[in-house]
């Protein structure tokens, strides 16, 4: 099928962010064809793909490189987990989903990295943003420098949250980047499996609800805006063998938790790589919906 160019990308859908909890998704969530890739993080091949070349926005997949580079910056002794993150005014004025901190509120890098994980909070991934960048726009050049390093040819930043913008990026390098974090930041990785978040008295769940209800899944990142629809970045392991599933552009969030489900279940069923990547999920699951 014919890929859409970034011009084209630009006009699909408003800009109407809403909450990955909130409701039936516009139409604009629902008109373009879902994105799924299925990899195996023993050598990176892939196991299945359907339009996971299609460029995109990411939403707050986004905040994967956000915490990379975090991850980064932590390795070189540039942060240390007890150092306060300040959140600035303009971080405090993002939009949802946040944790509602006022400017000049300082929390440690480690509760700061939590919240981006858990809640995909956009207020403190801006506030690491400028910790670690000085500002957002230059975060954001380090998030696409970095996205080149690995390989992420198709993958650009402007802002740190997903927020919309003109963040670009495919299914297939999703699967990139989370196995890059696997390789590179193994000992941070749980990271994105941690189950809450607590913040003045308030406890909040993680987004990825695969997290307890799969087994093995133990990350690594949900994400939702009306132009990227629903996506998540999901990996499990089982029995010494770990697989990474991505989706980008379902309808709503049972929608994406299924299909990665259903992905990551066959995935683990099969013996090894199928010798054809059929163009279809109903194909490669046998027809069995």
């Amino acid at each position: 099928m014919t890929h859409p160019t970034r011009r084209t990308l630009h006009a699909w859908g408003g800009a109407l962010l809403l909450s990955a909890l909130a409701g039936v998704p516009p139409a604009a969530a629902v008109a373009r064809p879902v994105s799924a890739i299925l990899m195996d993080a023993r050598d990176g091949s892939i196991l299945y793909a359907e339009n996971a070349g299609i460029v995109r926005r990411p939403a707050s997949l986004t905040k994967m490189m956000t915490l990379f580079l975090v991850f980064d910056a932590l390795d070189a002794g540039r942060l240390r987990p007890g150092d306060r993150v300040r959140i600035s005014r303009y971080a405090a004025n993002q939009r949802p989903s946040r944790v509602g901190v006022t400017p000049a509120t300082r929390m440690t890098v480690e509760e700061a990295m939590r919240a981006v994980a858990v809640i995909s909070a956009n207020d403190i991934a801006v506030a690491l943003a400028e910790t670690v960048g000085g500002t957002e726009d230059r975060f954001a050049r380090m998030m696409t420098a970095k996205a080149r390093v690995l390989g992420l040819e198709d993958t650009s930043f402007t802002n740190a949250t997903g927020l919309p913008g003109a963040n670009l990026t495919t299914a297939q390098d999703i699967a990139r980047l989370s196995l890059a974090l696997l390789r590179d930041h193994p000992d941070r990785y749980p990271l994105f499996g941690t189950r809450s978040f607590s913040w003045a008295g308030r406890r909040v769940q993680n987004h990825n609800h695969l997290l307890g209800s799969f087994a093995g899944a133990d990350g690594i990142k949900t994400g939702y805006t009306a132009e990227a629809g629903f996506a998540l970045a999901a990996s499990a392991k089982r029995g010494g063998r770990r697989l990474i599933a991505v989706v980008i552009g379902e309808s709503s969030v049972v929608a994406r938790d299924r299909r990665v489900a259903k992905m990551l279940a066959e995935g683990f069923a099969k013996a090894g790589r199928p010798k054809e990547i059929p163009d279809s999920l109903e194909e490669w699951l046998g027809n069995k919906g």
